[in-house]
């Protein structure tokens, strides 16, 4: 039989079509229900007709569906473009910093993930839509849900049986489970919202509301999801190259007799005359045999031990670091004046008490100590210096600006002002003020109160109602002006604002102590030499239990000591 160029064709077109036409009715979005597909195109701010039909709603999320799924960074703002950036261990190129295009290509040259896995994930949310919450997150999601977990309640039993009755939960609740929608969230407050999009450097949908929030966490938790596993990943990778690096370390200690013994007590031929690099050679050569001998299975179980014992001290001093910091947080606010713990509450979005008495406002801040101060707000340029001061108000056209001899406190008050104003006005005046304030902050920190006057100092203090400051040299005003600022600005929560950097900060940590326990001492027995490193284990811990009361009080700079 013969066929014709147009006949090739034509099936060729039909072939296509065919395949065209089975992606689409294998699309993950196929399945969903209406409400499902209304709740998506309303999260990602794409505008359907209502009433509309299932097949008007299908072809608006097929259209948006690369660009919302696979290069969702598109529609980032600056400031999560950078945080995206940092979290892949990427420095912003200098100048871009406001630059959105620039930042785009730099994000898209680093992103994480196919378009075909992104879009795949959405067959099945159960599992990753829990990663990114805390334990008490899973535990009031069980709880409200009568859902039994062996006890103890680890985390991973948590997520297993969070995961388990995801559906069942739904059904339940005759709810939709492929996008799910507010039930999954019930038990979430909205301060836990905020703090959600505030921890992976999420603007805060301005003004805030429950929906608002609720979308916005939703939107970002695939990415949040994915995040979370490389860093787990990454920080496994670096604890294994610690490890490695520890045994060599733990090798080279090792005298040319008891590199000799270990070989023999493993079946391994010496060559005579074996100088000592080729006894190390040798010994890194069969160094998977090291748990098969008493010389060095000793030394083996003594890291394990260290290992061990490391971890279970941090986990301590992360407690005690904890348990310090809020003594210390609840301190430091039964001394300040009405005007601050108001603010503090203002900065979190929190109802101020009316005519409420100082032990009122003490108990709200004490009860909300453990909340970060939300997205941008006028309290954001509460450390700034009078130079980033003259700058935002510069950039914002400002006479104040100009003003020969304003103090900084007349300044602060102008920035407030001019901040609450775009706010206030929303639109494309508030968004080049973000624009702006994503760019600058971070460089305002870096450098906060390095620059200040004793009296500017005193006056940031007199704010709190810091007392008996008199005295005081200037490194100990700028101590009490960043201890403060602090508790302001974190409460109770972590400085370092960022989940990822706890997870790979935490196992860098465990293996720094343990390597301090090898290069303390070059010992001839292997057995002294692991125990050395358990015993250098347990007073690193020791030391960064100490440390962490004092690093409550610090500005958290040195994330490490923190911990």
């Amino acid at each position: 039989m013969r066929f014709s160029l147009s006949s090739i064709l034509l099936v060729a077109l039909a072939a296509e079509s065919t395949v065209a036409s089975s992606w689409f009715s294998k699309a993950v979005y196929n399945k969903w229900h209406e409400t499902e597909l209304e709740r998506w195109l309303s999260d990602n701010n794409i505008p359907y007709p209502s009433p509309a039909d299932r097949k008007d709603l299908e072809n608006l999320v097929k259209n948006n569906w690369d660009s919302k799924v696979a290069t969702p960074y598109n529609d980032w703002e600056p400031a999560q473009l950078q945080s995206y950036l940092k979290s892949k261990g990427q420095d912003v190129k200098k100048g871009t910093e406001s630059n959105k295009k620039s930042l785009v290509s730099q994000v898209q040259g680093v992103w994480h993930e196919s378009a075909d896995t992104a879009s795949n994930s959405y067959s099945s949310v159960k599992d990753w839509i829990f990663d990114g919450w805390t334990d008490s997150q899973l535990k009031a999601f069980l709880d409200r849900n009568d859902i039994p977990v062996p006890q103890p309640r680890k985390r991973d039993t948590m997520l297993a049986a969070a995961r388990s009755n995801y559906d069942s939960v739904a059904k339940k609740l005759n709810q939709a489970a492929h996008y799910p929608g507010e039930w999954l969230y019930e038990s979430w407050s909205e301060s836990d919202l905020k703090e959600f999009l505030d921890e992976r450097g999420v603007p805060v949908p301005q003004p805030s509301t429950r929906d608002k929030l609720i979308a916005s966490v939703r939107r970002n938790s695939r990415l949040s999801a994915t995040q979370m596993k490389e860093s787990a990943a990454s920080a496994s990778a670096s604890a294994k190259a610690s490890k490695d690096n520890l045994s060599d370390q733990l090798l080279d200690s090792w005298s040319d007799s008891k590199i000799k013994e270990w070989a023999d007590s493993n079946g391994i031929k010496v060559p005579q005359g074996s100088k000592r690099n080729e006894l190390l050679a040798l010994a890194r050569k069969h160094r998977d045999t090291l748990t098969g001998d008493k010389v060095a299975s000793s030394a083996s179980s003594a890291f394990g031990a260290a290992t061990s014992n490391a971890q279970n001290q941090f986990a301590k001093a992360t407690d005690d670091a904890s348990l310090k910091g809020e003594d210390a947080f609840n301190q430091a606010v039964g001394t300040w004046s009405d005007s601050r713990l108001k603010a503090f509450l203002d900065a979190r979005g929190i109802p101020v008490p009316q005519g409420g008495k100082k032990d009122e406002l003490v108990k709200q801040v004490r009860l909300n100590s453990n909340k970060a101060t939300s997205g941008w707000s006028a309290w954001t340029f509460d450390t700034w210096t009078t130079e980033n001061l003259r700058n935002w108000l510069s950039s914002q056209n400002n006479k104040a600006a100009k003003k020969s001899g304003a103090t900084r406190d007349e300044l602060f008050k102008q920035a407030q002002d001019s901040y609450a104003s775009a706010s206030k006005s929303g639109g494309s005046k508030y968004a080049s003020v973000t624009s702006y304030l994503a760019s600058a902050t971070d460089a305002a920190k870096d450098s906060t109160f390095d620059t200040w006057s004793d009296s500017e100092l005193k006056s940031y203090l007199d704010s709190y109602g810091v007392p008996n400051y008199q005295g005081s040299n200037s490194n100990e005003l700028k101590a009490m002006a960043r201890r403060n600022a602090n508790y302001f600005r974190y409460g109770t929560s972590s400085p370092q604002g960022s989940i990822f950097g706890r997870l790979q900060s935490g196992a860098q940590w465990m293996f720094d102590q343990l390597k301090i326990g090898v290069s303390g001492g070059r010992q001839s027995s292997a057995s002294y030499q692991g125990q050395k490193a358990t015993d250098a284990a347990k007073e690193g811990a020791t030391s960064a239990t100490n440390r962490a009361g004092e690093a409550a009080q610090k500005a958290g700079d040195k994330v490490k000591e923190e911990l």
